[in-house]
């Protein structure tokens, strides 16, 4: 079943059923017979739909960020902020899409050769619920662009967003059957990937639906993008300005409720400013981010998405605590309805602990104390995980020699987190494969077809 059940009041609001076998077929049937017409749009004429699009985006913010609150329990400053990114994803795309799908000369021994840019065919989505709307414009708006068409299979959480996107997209001209939504279940993916006509499969998601997927894909010969967990490291070197220095970074931790792919969910502080920062920090958590309801723009902690979400956090909490770690603050589910988690700091965490090779998906950062700079990012490197990494500091040389040493898809040098259009985002590790946004994420399903001339 999808279902919408608001995460700050547990109130079960609404139940669709999973789509049928047949449904199934009669989708992938729909987004074959789309890629045959929608391929040869011109591609001005799909850029043009597709700025149509973040014009309707655009429109729609306060519709759709009160229906993310109402699904995943998003705050709505921070739901609107959404739509921004996937206003300027769909304009980017747009505009850029006659240099990025141009012909490239390419010489050669003995004559010459051009690379022609050209779509795959259809191609399987599945997103998750963390950014409802961000995560789909990534995949969708540089595909649509270059010819591909989208059979989309939302998290089972985020019923109404997924229609409301496919809604949009439609309006703004994209063919019923060049994007299609499905209310399909993880147990169904497999039939999907196994389809001839599928081409190709994106995954944003755990760990394990990452592995899973990527079986499936390399069983069918498949092409897979994925972008799974991360535990981000944030390295603290020094500061001229230690609170804004916590403010930024306590800030980056706990936006969308610590439920970021790529929030840094370890901060490693050199011992000269670390018990001043975890200090600080400690007191800035406790103040500011107190739970209320995240339909009120006042509110700086909103439910976590599910009640089985926040009770995971809270047990990771736990389960530290009783393994040696100390927790300054918060950290604690909170009594009543809803997904609600205290904000919480956790210190003193060593890699016996469980907690250490985690990712903690929820508004809970651990702090850790490096003797030197070689140390923090022995500590930044020490994970499973590879997805995102930032640096503070006040030296420009110093930030950038670091981060050339971290073990990661992006690394943000005094600033923590966040996406852009223009911008490739993805991971290395357990992180993922392959890249999203700016050019190198229209690129991930194309065919560059070389032609001798």
């Amino acid at each position: 079943m999808y279902t919408v059940t608001d995460p700050a009041t547990g109130e079960l609001i609404e139940k669709i059923e999973n789509a049928t076998e047949g449904e199934i077929q009669e989708a992938i049937d729909r987004v074959h017979r789309g890629y045959l017409s929608w391929r040869r749009r011109t591609v001005a004429e799909r850029a043009e739909i597709v700025a149509r699009a973040a014009d309707l985006f655009a429109e729609r913010a306060d519709e759709l960020a009160a229906t993310m609150t109402q699904e995943m329990g998003k705050r709505v400053n921070e739901g609107r902020g959404e739509i921004g990114v996937v206003v300027d994803i769909f304009r980017y795309y747009a505009g850029n899409a006659a240099a990025l799908l141009a012909d490239e000369p390419l010489k050669i021994k003995g004559g010459r050769a051009v690379i022609t840019k050209n779509p795959i065919g259809p191609l399987l989505g599945i997103m998750p619920w963390n950014f409802p709307c961000y995560q789909v414009a990534r995949f969708v708006a540089p595909n649509l662009v270059l010819g591909n068409t989208i059979l989309l299979k939302h998290a089972s959480t985020c019923p109404r967003s997924a229609v409301a996107i496919e809604r949009i997209l439609h309006e703004a001209g994209v063919p019923e059957d060049a994007y299609v939504n499905i209310f399909a279940s993880s147990a169904q993916i497999p039939q999907m990937l196994a389809d001839p006509r599928i081409q190709g499969v994106s995954l944003t998601g755990s760990e394990r639906a990452g592995i899973s997927v990527a079986a499936e894909a390399g069983k069918n010969l498949k092409k897979a993008v994925l972008e799974l967990g991360g535990s981000d490291p944030l390295i603290v070197l020094d500061t001229d300005d230690m609170d804004q220095t916590v403010k930024a970074t306590a800030t980056a931790r706990m936006r969308n409720c610590g439920q970021s792919c790529n929030a840094p969910k370890r901060m490693i502080v050199l011992a000269g400013v670390y018990e001043e920062f975890v200090d600080r920090l400690t007191k800035y958590v406790a103040e500011t981010f107190l739970p209320g309801d995240p339909s009120n723009p006042a509110t700086k902690l909103p439910p976590l998405a599910s009640v089985a979400a926040a009770d995971e956090v809270a047990g990771q909490v736990e389960k530290a605590i009783r393994q040696g770690a100390t927790l300054r603050t918060g950290g604690r589910r909170i009594d009543g309805p809803g997904a609600y988690l205290e904000a919480g700091v956790l210190t003193d965490v060593t890699p016996d602990m469980d907690v250490y090779h985690e990712e903690v998906f929820g508004p809970v950062a651990l702090v850790f104390r490096a003797e030197t700079e070689e140390e923090a990012i022995a500590i930044a490197n020490d994970s499973p995980f590879g997805l995102g990494a930032s640096v503070w500091g006040t030296d420009p040389d110093r930030l950038r020699r670091v981060a050339g040493q971290i073990e990661s898809g992006m690394v943000y040098l005094n600033s923590a987190g966040g996406s852009q259009a223009d911008l490739p985002f993805g991971g290395i590790k357990r992180s993922g494969m392959g890249r999203e946004l700016g050019p190198a994420g229209i690129e991930e399903f194309m065919n560059k077809k070389s032609i001798r001339l």
